[in-house]
């Protein structure tokens, strides 16, 4: 007769408690090593961060939002390709996610690859059309491969569409001047300044267009107003300089004419 107890293999098989404190034991520890990378990266610990990205990796593969943390992280270290590498992670796993194609865009434009970030930033585009500052970097794109008319177009219907987003006014100015077109540039930037009076930016472009249309008295002051706004800017040297450079020529412009 056959020995049909199965209690030797019963024992063996795990209590199905103890699988279920195993499964949450290992989502708290999930949670946690998420929570805390994107605590870190926020903060800007990227290097941090990244070590409990990866834990929270091994956890759980299926989580599209731990691979994209962990590329914002590798992007922030200006390692791109590492960075590229987990937004097609991501991608795989949550293709209808807008932020991956931005982020991997604005990983291509670092990379100076911008034909593959304008791809990237027009299927975000597709995934989800409100975001503005993703047409503003498609536009930025097409600045960079020689395509000021096709930024302009970009520009200008975002302008129409969300007068509010000062950023896409001021771009546009910007791509104005490096055209040459000065006033057109700066009657942009005074209206920037009647609708948000501390956008700094501005005043540097309207320091600029005057500066470049030779009007010497309305570029310092312009510039001066931009150094009291920023006065720690990446430019405070530079209009500095051309603070001094414009007092110095009118001054000599001035001597000039009493001599005459």
């Amino acid at each position: 007769m056959k020995n049909n107890n199965l209690s030797g293999y019963v024992s063996a098989v795990p209590n199905q408690s103890k699988i279920s404190n195993v499964i949450d034991i290992t989502k708290d520890d999930f949670l946690k090593y998420g929570t805390k990378a994107d605590n870190l990266r926020i903060s800007g610990q990227y290097k941090e961060s990244i070590a409990y990205y990866l834990q929270s990796a091994l956890l759980n593969r299926n989580n599209a939002k731990t691979y994209l943390g962990l590329a914002q992280s590798y992007k922030f270290l200006n390692n791109y390709d590492k960075a590229l590498e987990n937004l097609k992670k991501s991608e795989k796993i949550d293709p209808n996610n807008y932020e991956i194609y931005y982020e991997m865009g604005i990983c291509y434009l670092l990379k100076a690859n911008p034909d593959k970030a304008i791809e990237c930033f027009q299927k975000s585009i597709l995934v989800d059309n409100t975001k503005l500052d993703v047409q503003l970097q498609l536009a930025l794109a097409h600045e960079v491969v020689d395509e000021p008319d096709m930024a302009l177009k970009i520009y200008n219907k975002m302008i129409e569409e969300h007068p509010e987003y000062v950023k896409a006014s001021s771009h546009k100015a910007a791509l104005l001047i490096c055209q040459g077109q000065y006033a057109e540039a700066c009657k942009i930037f005074f209206d920037i300044v009647k609708r948000n009076p501390e956008f700094y930016r501005a005043y540097f472009g309207i320091a600029v267009c005057f500066d470049r249309l030779g009007n010497a008295a309305d570029a310092r002051r312009y510039y001066m107003k931009f150094l009291r706004l920023r006065p720690n800017s990446n430019h405070a040297d530079y209009v500095k300089n051309r603070i001094i450079a414009l007092k110095t020529n009118k001054s000599v412009a001035n001597r000039i004419l009493s001599l005459v």
